[in-house]
């Protein structure tokens, strides 16, 4: 049985500017999954920069509110929602709230720094 808690993971700041904690990723555990989950983090009035990934990836908003904007196009989201990227989607998410935006990331297959590009 593998369990993780989230505090048992380093925290990192990604290329897009957020603050991720890696729970999930078959490289760096005996995993037979081909995605990868991470936790991610934005402060208030933040957002992150724009980029793109070579795969598909889900947020998952867990506490706060913002604005995802991919492809151009923008919604609100709030803890409940489910955002689907699709594969080199020009991505970014605005934290619209007062507190800490909290989401979880999925991507499949799992994330790779080199199937990512940081967009300017």
């Amino acid at each position: 049985m593998f369990v993780r808690q989230l505090e048992q993971c380093p925290e990192f700041v990604a290329g897009d500017g957020s603050v991720l904690r890696e729970l999930l990723h078959p490289d760096k555990a005996d995993l037979s999954i081909g995605y990868s989950l991470a936790h991610a983090a934005v402060k208030a009035g933040k957002i992150t920069t724009p980029h793109r990934l070579k795969t598909a990836e889900v947020y998952y908003i867990l506490k706060g509110k913002g604005l995802m904007y991919i492809n151009g196009k923008s919604r609100p989201v709030v803890p409940g929602c489910a955002i689907y990227i699709p594969p080199r989607a020009r991505q970014y998410i605005k934290n619209t709230g007062r507190q800490t935006l909290l989401f979880l990331c999925i991507v499949d297959p799992a994330w790779r720094k080199e199937d990512e590009e940081v967009l300017k």
